[in-house]
């Protein structure tokens, strides 16, 4: 096994005979996502997709968790000291880049991905989960589109990749009511393929992630290139205009009322700002 230098603790990365394996890890924080775990996980799958010696890509979490998305901590933080120096345009021509290198990359790159998910993705951390390839859920875990609850409109994909795993109308009612979905509903639903005991989740996802580097690297490629067209709509798109009416929805009352109260441990008051 090789330990990679990601330049961050809030990132951890080994690659083993093929198998990358990528850890999101602030488990302190449910793995939320830092700026440095967000650019770390960027230049690693742009690595991993030129290196031959990876041949499949295994996105996971540390501790309980799988991500909880966003930091909302670091977002109320950042509004309450007046936000950032910087324009609406800049902030979402920065979120298109960073949107287009993690999950548009877990989607697009010509290697396969799974997501292992020993507990939570919600938010953008579902985004992710749902980028890639493949899901194996622990028993415990859960899934939760969770923006509506912080006054966000989405972001890293995940209203393409919902609406083209389970149709727009239950997308739809999963971002609206940002309900969880246990395990066995994911696995349901198509949004997993294997759930196992929480025990069983690195033996099992070793299984998998060992059976697609000893797999055809070429015919993947060409394989994954076919179901990504195949799903008939250009993920690019989609992800551009959530990086747009993301940043935008980060500017609004609704958003930092909801970003002050999930601090103060109360339930938002959204007034439609």
């Amino acid at each position: 096994m090789a330990l990679l230098d990601t330049g961050t603790p809030d990132l951890l990365a080994d690659l083993d005979a093929g198998v990358l394996t990528i850890t999101l890890n602030r488990p302190q924080a449910r793995n939320a996502m830092s700026d440095a775990m967000n650019q770390a996980l960027g230049r690693q799958l742009a690595a991993a997709e030129l290196d031959p010696a990876v041949k499949c890509v295994v996105l996971t979490g540390a501790g309980q968790g799988f991500c909880a998305g966003g930091d909302v901590k670091g977002m109320n933080e950042r509004n309450a000291a007046g936000g950032r120096a910087i324009t609406i345009d800049e902030q979402i021509a920065s979120q298109r880049v960073n949107q287009r290198a993690t999950a548009g990359k877990l989607f697009k790159m010509a290697k396969p991905t799974i997501a292992a998910l020993p507990g939570a993705a919600a938010g953008a951390g579902l985004s992710l989960a749902l980028a890639c390839d493949l899901r194996i859920m622990a028993s415990s875990a859960f899934l939760t589109t969770a923006f509506a609850k912080v006054g966000l409109a989405g972001d890293y994909g995940g209203t393409y990749f919902l609406t083209q795993l389970v149709g727009s109308a239950k997308a739809r009612e999963l971002y609206f009511l940002s309900e969880r979905l246990s395990a066995d509903e994911a696995l349901r639903l198509g949004l997993a393929n294997w759930v196992v005991e929480p025990q069983e989740l690195a033996a099992k996802t070793l299984e998998i992630a060992t059976r697609l580097a000893a797999g055809p690297a070429i015919c993947f490629r060409y394989m994954k290139e076919n179901l990504n067209r195949a799903m008939g709509g250009e993920v690019d798109e989609c992800l551009d205009l959530e990086a747009t009416h993301h940043v935008h929805s980060a500017t609004t009352a609704d958003h930092k009322e909801a970003a002050a109260a999930f601090v103060e441990k109360r339930a938002p008051v959204f007034q439609g700002r």
